[in-house]
């Protein structure tokens, strides 16, 4: 199944200032991220055969369409499975069916779930031969944002190892243009998450105890418009390293483990 890309503007902190629809082709087609109402996007769900919709994460700059979309065609809403409340808190829709890894939804020839958290819990992917509709979880250029509180960086790093493994044709995100090598775009997103957590880890060891002081050092560049952002990433490695043992963090200052 071919997929259709529409970008939405929409408000975001994605350099683009955009997310990307995706509609596959076929029968009962799928509808991905409909982040808002566009004519464009309209017209492409009017001349389709939709029959499902469904999100990569609920994060607001992906589900702004969602009620629009599934009224106006009265296609099968999903959700992840356990996180129903939450789409429905997201989207202001209750979904008709739920998914978990491996779950086929029946569009086209078949459109397979692949879980993918980290940027979000929820986060999963759709796979279909021509590749992955991976909403947040990478972008061609720049880096994802992953963090606390619902970032995990754990589960970030193996999403990116997964795909990395499953090597897919291409991948198709949620911002910025599609991915054609996916293995070299997950192996750099990889090296730029793993050399900050190492830059995170350092800071720890020299001394560093605030969220604010680590960041400082981690970053060492102007954080202008994202400073919020990369505070939340701070926290999530430190998280993560708390929970590896390597550094002791009781959610105000972070110290070298024993």
């Amino acid at each position: 199944m071919t997929w259709t890309r529409l970008d939405v503007p929409v408000a975001t902190r994605a350099p683009t200032g955009q997310t990307a629809a995706y509609l596959g082709a076929g029968p009962d087609a799928l509808l991905v991220d409909p982040a808002g109402r566009t004519d464009a996007l309209s017209d492409a769900v009017s001349d389709a055969s939709v029959g499902h919709v469904a999100v990569t994460h609920h994060h607001p700059d992906h589900v702004g369409g969602v009620a629009h979309y599934a009224r106006e065609t009265g296609a099968t809403v999903w959700a992840r499975r356990g996180r129903k409340a939450a789409f429905e808190a997201a989207t202001g829709v209750a979904p008709d069916r739920t998914f978990v890894e491996g779950t086929t939804i029946p569009a086209g020839d078949g459109v397979d779930v692949v879980d993918l958290p980290g940027h979000a819990p929820e986060h999963v992917g759709f796979a279909t031969r021509p590749g992955v509709v991976s909403g947040d979880v990478a972008v061609a250029e720049r880096s994802v944002v992953v963090g606390a509180p619902e970032g995990d960086v754990r589960a970030y790093l193996t999403s990116l190892r997964r795909l990395h493994a499953r090597n897919p044709a291409r991948l198709f995100p949620g911002h910025g243009p599609t991915i054609a090598d996916p293995r070299r775009a997950c192996a750099r997103l990889l090296r730029h998450r793993l050399d900050r957590e190492r830059r995170v880890r350092a800071a720890v060891e020299a001394g560093v105890t605030t969220v604010g002081d680590v960041l400082d050092r981690a970053y060492e560049k102007d954080l202008t418009g994202v400073r919020d952002l990369a505070r939340a990433t701070v926290v999530a490695h430190l998280e993560k390293l708390a929970v590896e043992g390597t550094v002791r963090w009781d959610g105000q200052r972070a110290r070298p483990a024993d």
